[in-house]
């Protein structure tokens, strides 16, 4: 597939002045650091061809595991560089960690957001890196996600099997278990018996993986992905007979494909970076919501409105857009897979891609994961960066509890998607 890459001159250049402009507008930003973030994540998810909702679904339609195990990877590398940005950079309090309820709203959004991915093929950051290759998928998912987070604000705020947690640890009395509580002896303040119990979940899961592929290999039903089989293709770049400034080398230093691990290194790192600048985890749903009601204010409902229906203060739905980090951050995600896109030369075919892939019988799929998977994200408190990566790499337990009842409700979604297809 690397004659699928650079096919266009102009591409690259467009890319290059886009980097250009962003850079320079970030600075003119009261939130430019949410933006270079968003285009970091962004870059990263498109460049690694990964996501969250594929490991679900890779596994169920094709057998592969691959992106399984390099989540593995990413849960613990992010714990690590969690444990070195405690421990060099202050205290624990000072930072809005996600260590999330562990209660039924966390089982429930977990099995919808599930669901609602396997409808989608795609989840929350996995729409926004969709929308850069012209997915008409995606944006039949966003234009119903909006609403679901949205009504579901009132939820999340109001309701008490949804805010109180039903197991705590020593510092987050009724709010979740933090992982470093459970070792009071640690000569790390609990750090090193987390990242312990750390490195063991995340063995599990690969130990899984494995077992579950093995068992789709047996019953002849792998089938593999094409793009993870591009990514582990070797290339031997050419640094010798004055060929080190080619075509090649920009293909091998900019476009080429980063493998699943490799992107989950640098998710990694982003999600250390987010928390490190802005004193949060990584989220990304709650902008959702919020766009759904500044879309409702052009109709006349007031931000007091908005905001007392979802429990919310009224200046969430009255501060400027160009204001509000969430928001800037998620457009960075589309931004930064654009870029890459145009970097390499492949924004068209993609474009043409994702358009050629669509059916329009499709779609009411595509609402109902949308919405579906909105909605969850206000039961289990985020979608799979905020109530799944974040809270594991901050070390909270709720994340490990949430991947089970995610993988439960995207195996439904895929099979009860399969049985829609087949109709």
């Amino acid at each position: 597939m690397k004659q699928e890459f650079m096919k266009s001159k102009v591409e690259p250049v467009i890319g290059w002045l886009l980097l250009a402009v962003l850079l320079f507008a970030s600075t003119q930003m009261k939130v430019g650091s949410r933006l270079l973030v968003g285009l970091g994540f962004g870059y990263v998810l498109m460049r690694a061809y990964t996501g969250f909702a594929g490991s679900v679904n890779r596994a169920f339609r094709g057998g592969s595991t691959k992106l399984m195990r390099s989540m593995a990877l990413m849960f613990f590398v992010s714990a690590v560089l969690f444990v070195a940005l405690m421990y060099f950079n202050g205290d624990p309090e000072s930072y809005k960690l996600s260590v999330k309820a562990i209660n039924l709203g966390l089982v429930l959004g977990a099995l919808l957001f599930g669901f609602g991915m396997a409808l989608c093929s795609c989840c929350a950051s996995g729409a926004l890196t969709d929308l850069a290759n012209g997915t008409p998928r995606a944006i039949v998912t966003l234009i119903f996600f909006f609403p679901g987070v949205y009504l579901g604000f009132r939820f999340q705020h109001t309701q008490s099997w949804i805010k109180d947690s039903l197991f705590s640890s020593s510092s987050y009395q009724g709010k979740g278990v933090f992982l470093p509580d459970l070792f009071p002896g640690d000569p790390l303040n609990g750090y090193i018996g987390g990242l312990v119990l750390t490195g063991i979940f995340s063995l599990a899961l690969v130990g899984y993986a494995f077992w579950y592929e093995k068992m789709k290999r047996a019953k002849n039903e792998f089938s593999g992905i094409g793009m993870e089989t591009v990514q582990e293709t070797p290339f031997e770049l050419d640094t010798k007979n004055g060929k080190f400034f080619s075509k090649d080398t920009y293909y091998y230093i900019f476009a080429r494909p980063w493998t699943l691990n490799q992107g989950a290194i640098g998710l990694a790192v982003m999600a250390t970076v987010v928390l490190g600048v802005t004193k949060k985890s990584w989220g990304v749903t709650t902008a959702f919501g919020i766009w759904f009601g500044n879309f409702l204010q052009l109709f006349g409902v007031s931000s007091e409105t908005l905001a007392e229906f979802a429990q919310m203060p009224p200046d969430d739905y009255a501060k400027p857009f160009l204001e509000y980090g969430g928001g800037i951050q998620n457009i960075g995600i589309f931004i930064g897979a654009v870029m890459y896109l145009l970097m390499a030369g492949r924004f068209v075919f993609e474009f043409k891609d994702g358009i050629a892939d669509f059916k329009v019988k499709d779609i009411w799929l595509f609402a109902l994961g949308g919405f579906i998977m909105g909605f969850g994200t206000r039961l289990g408190n985020g979608c799979n960066a905020g109530a799944l990566f974040a809270p594991i790499s901050n070390m909270s337990l709720s994340g490990w509890i949430y991947l089970v009842f995610l993988f439960v409700g995207g195996f439904i979604g895929n099979r009860f998607f399969v049985k829609c297809k087949v109709k």
